[in-house]
């Protein structure tokens, strides 16, 4: 059971607040597995605005990231692709493979969406896949 303060806590509704988050001390993984709930559950207005300011500079493997979850849902859902994604700084110079496991490699060179293989970063096809993603239609 999470602590009272964690009730307490809004969700990131925006990848710039995941950074900010992110940097003062909080894990990186459930952030973003938050701010993509409210995402997922947010009109196009606001998921267009959860993607577009850039985000602080956490580590080379969170920039990257934060920049292909941003690169990936504009596409996904039909939304402006923000220029900051391009940023030299939000690409990886060696591969970085999801889950560390030798053996998962091949699989995630070819599931990878777009967006992430050209960061070098390999992740599933549904690295970005939530509960709150499928639940209902989606909101105008």
């Amino acid at each position: 059971m999470k602590s009272r303060d964690a009730l307490t806590i809004p969700r990131p509704a925006a990848l710039d607040v995941v950074a900010v988050r992110a940097l003062g001390g909080e894990p990186f993984d459930p952030l973003l597995r938050e701010f993509l709930d409210e995402f997922y559950g947010g009109s196009l207005d606001t998921r267009a605005r959860a993607i577009a300011a850039a985000p602080a500079r956490i580590a080379p493997i969170h920039d990257a990231y934060l920049a292909a979850v941003a690169e990936h849902l504009a596409l996904r859902f039909g939304l402006p692709v923000p220029q900051w994604v391009e940023e030299p700084d939000r690409f990886l110079a060696k591969p970085f493979f999801a889950g560390g496991l030798e053996s998962l490699k091949a699989i995630l060179l070819v599931e990878s969406p777009l967006a992430f293989r050209r960061r070098q970063i390999f992740v599933s096809a549904n690295a970005l896949s939530r509960a709150r993603e499928h639940s209902g239609s989606p909101p105008q």
